[in-house]
C-alpha cells in the first residue's frame, strides 16, 4: 500500500515537472518572439528614417500611405501630423480583419509590431546616408525587407498591407512577396501622380527589394513535413487541426530501446506555420520527439477548410 502511494506521489511530480519545463519552454518562446518584433520594427523605422523619407521614396503598405498623407497635409494644408500617427490609425480596422481571419496570436504580435514601429519612427532620427536616390531606394527596401521578414518568420508581420497579404497568401498558398507587390501598386501610383514619375520609378525599386528581401527570409510558400512521436495523440492531433487546419496521419510507432508503443502524428505545413506547430507541441507534450524535413512537392489537398 505504501508502495503505492509512493509511485502516485512520485509520478504525480513527474507529471508537474513536465508541465512546469513545457510552461517555461512556451514563456522561453513568447519573449523571443516579442524580442524579435521589437528587433524587427527597429530595423524597419530605421530603414525608412535613414533612407526613405530623406529621398522622398515610398515605403509598401500602410507605411507608404501614412508617409504619402503625412507629406500632404503638410505640403498643402501645413497640418505636421507624423507618419507613426497615421500608420496606427490605419491599422486599427485590419487587426479587427486578423483577428477573425489569421488568429489572436499572429493579431497581438501584429498590433505589438504596429505600437512599436509608431514609436520608433517618432524617436529613431531622420538622418540623410546619401544623396543618391537610387542607394537609398535600394538599401531602404533592403533594410525594410529585412525587419518585416523577421517578423512574419516569427509569426507576426508589421500590420497593415502585411496582413492583407498573409490572408491572401495563406489561402492562395503562394509566396506572400508576390501579393505584396500586387497590393503595393496603388503606393507607385499615388507617388507618381502627386510627386512625379521618377519618385514612383524609384518606389517600385524600393518596393521590389523588399519583396524579395521578404521572400527570402520568410519562405512562406516553403513545404516542410512534420513527424511527431508522443503519448498524447488526441491533444495534439485535436490542436493541430484546430490552430493550423492541416490534415494528419497516424502511424503507429515502438521505440527500439524501451519497445513502448507510441503514435507518430505526420503532418506537412508551411514555414509560416512552424512556431505556431512548435509552440503546440511545447504546450501538449514536452518530451514529444519531432523530426522536421523539407518537402519538395505535394499533391492532392493541403489545408482543411472545415
Amino acid at each position: 500500500m505504501e508502495q503505492n502511494s509512493f509511485q502516485k506521489i512520485t509520478n504525480t511530480n513527474y507529471t508537474a515537472r513536465i508541465q512546469l519545463n513545457g510552461g517555461l519552454q512556451v514563456l522561453s518562446l513568447e519573449l523571443r518572439k516579442a524580442l524579435v518584433v521589437t528587433i524587427g520594427a527597429f530595423i524597419y523605422s530605421v530603414g525608412v528614417n535613414f533612407f526613405m523619407i530623406p529621398a522622398n521614396v515610398y515605403a509598401g503598405g500602410f507605411s507608404g500611405i501614412s508617409q504619402l498623407l503625412s507629406r500632404v497635409l503638410y505640403e498643402y494644408l501645413g497640418l505636421r501630423i507624423s507618419m507613426g500617427t497615421f500608420l496606427l490609425l490605419l491599422n486599427i480596422p485590419v487587426t479587427i480583419l486578423a483577428w477573425k481571419k489569421i488568429g489572436k496570436s499572429f493579431t497581438l504580435y501584429s498590433f505589438l509590431s504596429v505600437v512599436l514601429t509608431s514609436v520608433f519612427l517618432h524617436f529613431v532620427p531622420i538622418y540623410p546616408l546619401s544623396d543618391d536616390i537610387l542607394l537609398n531606394a535600394v538599401f531602404g527596401g533592403l533594410i525594410t525587407g529585412t525587419g518585416v521578414g523577421f517578423t512574419l518568420k516569427w509569426g507576426a508581420s508589421t500590420g497593415g498591407m502585411d496582413i492583407i497579404a498573409a490572408i491572401l497568401s495563406k489561402i492562395k498558398d503562394e509566396p506572400f512577396g508576390k501579393y505584396t507587390l500586387m497590393l503595393n501598386g496603388v503606393i507607385v501610383a499615388l507617388a507618381g501622380i502627386l510627386f512625379g514619375w521618377e519618385k514612383a520609378l524609384y518606389t517600385l525599386v524600393t518596393l521590389y527589394t523588399t519583396s524579395r528581401i521578404i521572400d527570402m527570409i520568410h519562405t512562406r510558400s516553403q513545404k516542410l513535413t512534420a513527424m511527431i512521436i508522443t503519448k498524447r495523440t488526441k491533444l495534439m492531433k485535436a490542436e493541430i487541426i484546430k490552430r493550423l487546419g492541416r490534415g494528419i496521419t497516424i502511424v503507429p510507432a515502438r521505440g527500439a530501446f524501451t519497445d513502448d508503443y507510441r503514435e507518430m502524428l505526420i503532418t506537412v505545413i508551411t514555414r509560416y506555420e512552424l512556431f505556431e506547430l512548435k509552440r503546440i507541441i511545447h504546450e501538449i507534450d514536452p518530451e514529444a520527439f519531432t523530426n522536421i524535413i523539407h518537402t519538395e512537392g505535394i499533391y492532392g489537398r493541403f489545408r482543411r477548410d472545415d
